[in-house]
């Protein structure tokens, strides 16, 4: 299907449902389960992907287990199982340290646009790995060539999630390895840009401000929320590390803020990081509530930046109550809490990010030949505070929040 197609549908509106069963006192259970996981939009299922998981440590025999299940499990046992019931030698060549299999059985899926889609597909195959499975588990998925319902749109989603071919009837994720947690994250990214971007059914859509529509470089009400929050937060503990480490040097993940910026800032003095606790306070100002606009005015404020919006990302993920008190009682949005936007349209460039990788030290320096060829400037930590833009630099007499 196309692209468009999918940017019209209400992604926002889907849901996945997961129902496992079984009996208490069943010990079979014990070492396969079946999990039915129901794509709801709106309420309404619109699909159910049927999975099988298998756990090799708790199950006398799985190959026996997952044979018995028959359908396209009965190919994953006879594959990557041997007589006796252990993992074959191709399969262990082929994973780093798989020890358990969740297989991705078949997929009932309505087929008219814009449920089909294998973007869509991929994205509820990674939401179920991520709930189903933790390290040293193998995804087994069908190739297009299997008989079961779905296995063309579940083989196009193995491959947008870095599955690779085992066999012309298996293709295997290793979540031991990072390649399908990138891709996974790749293919949320794709659907957030799509969702932010979708036009709805024509006409006015209901995402749109109630200006026609937000400038490209503003972020959502929500957005701006859980960002200030984030920012407060960091202050708080930027100024709790000022006042502990003073003017004695830091190393490695010490302090709450202080030992996560890159080294080249370790040694800096107490009134320096005052500066760089600032940076925080200035941003945070900007996004006071109301506002959707924010732009880092220099290096300080490019790197508090970054870091709010990993905090934020992880608030999200690790605080979920806390953001919903957040944004309680705000607009909804498509662009809401849409962290790779934020990351790819909030700087002009990426270059203080440059100073956490050890094979560049010495590109803060104007004089490196890498420094030079770039154009980058203000990477010295001495320099985090220049503006960028003088006419545009904050009041210099504002002060501090902190002594």
């Amino acid at each position: 299907m196309s692209r468009q197609g999918l940017a019209n549908f209400p992604l926002d509106k889907v849901e996945l449902e997961f129902h496992h069963r079984h009996r208490l006192l069943d010990p079979s259970a014990r070492g396969v389960q079946r999990w039915e996981v129901s794509v709801l939009v709106d309420g309404q299922r619109v699909g159910l992907l049927h999975t099988v998981r298998g756990l090799f440590w708790k199950a006398d025999d799985l190959r026996e287990r997952l044979g018995d299940e028959q359908s396209f499990c009965g190919v994953v046992a006879e594959q990557v199982l041997d007589s006796a019931g252990r993992f074959s030698s191709a399969f262990e060549d082929f994973t780093e340290a798989a020890s358990s299999l969740l297989v991705i059985e078949r997929l009932d899926l309505q087929e008219q646009e814009p449920y089909a889609d294998p973007l869509l597909v991929a994205a509820v195959v990674a939401s179920v790995v991520d709930r189903l499975t933790e390290n040293h588990f193998a995804v087994v998925l069908p190739t297009a060539d299997v008989p079961v319902a779905g296995a063309a749109l579940l083989a196009e989603a193995g491959r947008l999630l870095a599955a690779e071919p085992f066999s012309e009837e298996l293709q295997i994720m290793d979540t031991s390895l990072a390649a399908p947690e990138e891709a996974a994250n790749r293919v949320r990214g794709l659907l957030q840009s799509l969702a932010r971007s979708g036009g709805g059914e024509g006409g006015e859509s209901d995402w749109e401000d109630e200006d026609g529509g937000e400038d490209a470089e503003d972020v959502s009400v929500r957005t701006a929320a859980v960002l200030r929050f984030a920012l407060e937060e960091l202050s708080a503990q930027a100024w709790e590390d000022v006042a502990e480490f003073g003017d004695r040097p830091v190393g490695r993940g010490q302090g709450l803020v202080l030992g996560s910026l890159p080294r080249v800032t370790w040694a800096r003095d107490r009134q320096w990081r005052r500066q760089m606790a600032r940076c925080f306070d200035d941003l945070a100002a900007d996004l006071a509530p109301g506002a959707r606009s924010v732009v880092p005015g220099c290096t300080g404020e490019e790197m508090a930046l970054h870091l709010a919006i990993d905090r934020a990302r992880s608030m999200v993920l690790n605080r979920p109550a806390l953001v919903e008190r957040a944004v309680a009682g705000l607009p909804e949005d498509r662009g809401d809490l849409d962290w790779d936007w934020c990351s790819s349209v909030l700087f002009e460039d990426h270059d203080v990010l440059m100073l956490f990788d050890s094979s560049l030290d010495g590109i803060e320096d104007s004089g490196n030949d890498v420094n030079q060829a770039m154009g980058m400037t203000n990477l010295a930590a001495a320099a985090w505070f220049v503006p960028f833009d003088p006419e545009q630099g904050r009041e210099a007499g504002r002060g501090f929040r902190h002594p």
